[in-house]
């Protein structure tokens, strides 16, 4: 009997039913409602709407995401307070070359997908590495990409954007995607590209810094889809890309000077996949690797910082198979090497670890409104064993408007291999302090709890979910001598023993008069080292995000997104100092000229909000109000 008989989920929508698809909860594919987990879909129809040029600004606006300050103005995604090293991002389902643990304020985990190429972005909030093992302690983006369909189609962008104080930070963007069938039925061909340029943005008040980097980025893929029957394909796909940054900075101390620091980012992806439909369920085997490279060099005499190379060799794969007419047995494993060269991780400049891991999952349908799923995944680190990450989820269709559902899971994260090595240390904070690494670390727990209830109303929906993180081992680095003397103070990575962080998520949508709708979500986080007593650092307590979306005929659309970002601690040198509450206002702005053919445009920090110039505290800064105009195209 096929798979969609038995179990209603897996079935495709039909083409009436908008209702989005889901498959990084399960790595079967749900409807979003029937997914055993917090699941939020970003749609490419919502990415046209504004401007975007990474992952970070992809997912500006989505529930329970804060976007953290990692140094050089960077920033990091975090989920529900957790560390955003501990979010793993994943293309297509394929983890991509973490770099956050091996290079300092590394955001170069962002910019691997052209965002032509995205069909949708979904962000699981909560541990999952009863599926996806280390890194997923905080949740997981996972984006999915286009595929070449049985008719050529594609679209392209032309975007461009200028600051109204005129201080810099002119960018444009050309991107561009095409697929379709080279053999009717037989082999399908998709092809991506894009470029991005971006002016360095000078310090308002010391124009020989950089406030934001200069950035110019060029990438770009193809996927060869083979299907030789009607129940298998085999994919073989190609990403790569090149992006150069480049930022004024100044050496400090008693003979300060200032010098321009100029990195080159290397990016590329192998990957070879098969995946079947068989009578008896469905198969996925794949193998792939990933490379990144980062070279630095800086326009004055003192020496640049050493190449770093880190290179993830990975093959997976999985079947699931139907039980008893009421479950879906899953079961699958992974190996994977990781491997890092850098001079500063040990003396041979060389360090590699290997990852082992098998997974179970059973998705009992033991009543129609009820599932339940089952799952743990079995890793093997060598330095730390077998780590096991359960999960148990609990979804209950009370009616077709209310869905309850409960979970619990745990999940780990292994240290980095320049956390773990006695031989790492390296000067960070522009020179200001070293640190060192500790070969005494614990891996990262996390068990996660979570109640909530979705409703679905006539042209307005409500959700809310209690969550709560109980973290032990949290790594974090800690001032251990000569604290807050520049270029002497001495820190480590150490375990914090016990944190948590609970919280509420709310949100909901109503369609107006008018040919309005309104969009909400909002969340309450209470983030505490346990151990000492004291709040964790870089989280807010209240984040917000608003989307109010006017339509008054086919052809035009206008919207106005809000971001309010509550006040938050944060800690140097093991000083905590408080930074303000802020608000983001943006306008966005589309006009249909044709069919295929649409002219957008807009303003973004409407309100001119300029964080670095109002506190020096904040570790990253918005651009000051800017307008952008672009065209999208299709066919």
């Amino acid at each position: 009997m096929p798979l969609v008989c038995l179990f209603p989920w897996l079935a495709m929508a039909a083409p009436v039913d908008l209702e989005p698809t889901v498959v990084s909860a399960t790595t079967t594919e749900r409807k979003l409602r029937d997914a055993p987990a917090s699941v939020s879909v970003v749609t490419a129809e919502a990415l046209q709407q504004r401007p975007v040029r990474d992952l970070q600004e992809a997912l500006r606006g989505s529930e329970s995401l804060q976007f953290n300050g990692i140094g050089l103005e960077r920033r990091g995604i975090s989920i529900r307070g957790m560390p955003s090293e501990h979010t793993l991002v994943l293309v297509d389902g394929k983890r991509i070359a973490s770099s956050s643990g091996a290079i300092a304020h590394s955001d170069f985990d962002l910019g691997w997908v052209p965002v032509e190429s995205i069909e949708r972005i979904e962000v699981v909030r909560g541990p999952m590495s009863s599926l996806y093992g280390s890194e997923a302690l905080g949740g997981v983006v996972n984006v999915i990409t286009r595929r070449a369909t049985d008719a050529w189609h594609g679209s392209g962008l032309l975007d461009g954007g200028v600051r109204e104080d005129g201080l810099g930070g002119q960018n444009h963007q050309l991107g561009a995607y095409v697929a379709g069938p080279l053999v009717p039925g037989k082999l399908g061909l998709s092809l991506n590209g894009e470029t991005r340029r971006q002016q360095e943005t000078p310090d308002a008040d010391n124009r020989r810094l950089s406030e934001l980097e200069g950035r110019n980025a060029d990438s770009g893929g193809l996927n060869l889809s083979w299907t030789p029957d009607e129940a298998q394909r085999i994919d073989l796909g190609h990403q790569r890309g090149r992006e150069r940054r480049w930022r004024n900075s100044e050496t400090g101390g008693a003979r300060s000077s200032y010098y321009e620091s100029r990195d080159r980012i290397e990016r590329e992806q192998w990957s070879l996949a098969h995946s079947g439909e068989w009578d008896w369920g469905s198969s996925q085997l794949r193998a792939y690797r990933n490379r990144l490279e980062r070279h630095n060099a800086r326009s004055d005499a003192q020496p640049a910082s050493d190449p770093q190379r880190l290179t993830d060799t990975v093959v997976d794969g999985h079947v699931s198979v139907p039980a008893f007419d009421w479950h879906l047995f899953s079961l699958g494993g992974e190996w994977r090497k990781e491997q890092l060269e850098d001079s500063t991780v040990n003396a041979a400049g060389d360090e590699s670890a290997r990852h082992k891991a098998l997974f179970l999952q059973d998705e009992i349908a033991f009543a129609p409104d009820w599932s339940l799923t089952l799952g743990s995944r079995f890793d093997k680190h060598e330095a730390f064993g077998w780590e096991s990450s359960p999960r148990l989820y609990l979804l209950h269709h009370y009616s077709d408007a209310l869905s309850l559902r409960a979970g619990v899971g745990r999940g780990y994260k292994a240290p980095s291999l320049k956390q773990l090595s006695p031989e790492y240390a390296a000067v960070g904070g522009g020179g200001r302090f070293t640190i060192y690494g500790n070969p005494d670390l614990k891996p990262e727990t996390n068990t996660s709890y979570e109640l909530g209830a979705d409703y679905e109303g006539e042209g307005w929906s409500l959700k809310g979910t209690l969550f709560e993180n109980d973290v032990r081992d949290l790594i974090q680095t800690v001032c251990v001598s000569r604290c807050g003397v520049r270029g002497a103070e001495v820190r480590n990575y150490e375990n914090v023993e016990k944190a948590r962080i609970r919280g509420i998520e709310l949100g909901g949508g109503i369609d107006l008069p008018a040919g309005l709708r309104w969009e909400l979500n909002y969340t309450y986080l209470d983030a505490r080292n346990q151990t000492v007593g004291q709040r964790l650092g870089d989280r807010s307590r209240h984040l917000a995000n608003s989307l109010l979306k006017w339509t008054p005929n086919a052809r035009f659309s206008a919207q106005l997104r809000t971001e309010y970002v509550g006040s938050q601690v944060a800690y140097s040198s093991n000083v905590g100092y408080a930074l303000p509450a802020y608000s983001l206002w943006h306008l966005d702005l589309n006009q249909k000229l044709s069919d295929n053919l649409t002219l957008r445009g807009g303003i973004e920090n409407l309100g001119d909000e300029r964080l670095a110039e109002q506190n020096e505290n904040f570790t990253y800064a918005e651009a000051g109000r800017s307008f952008h105009i672009g065209l999208v195209a299709s066919f």
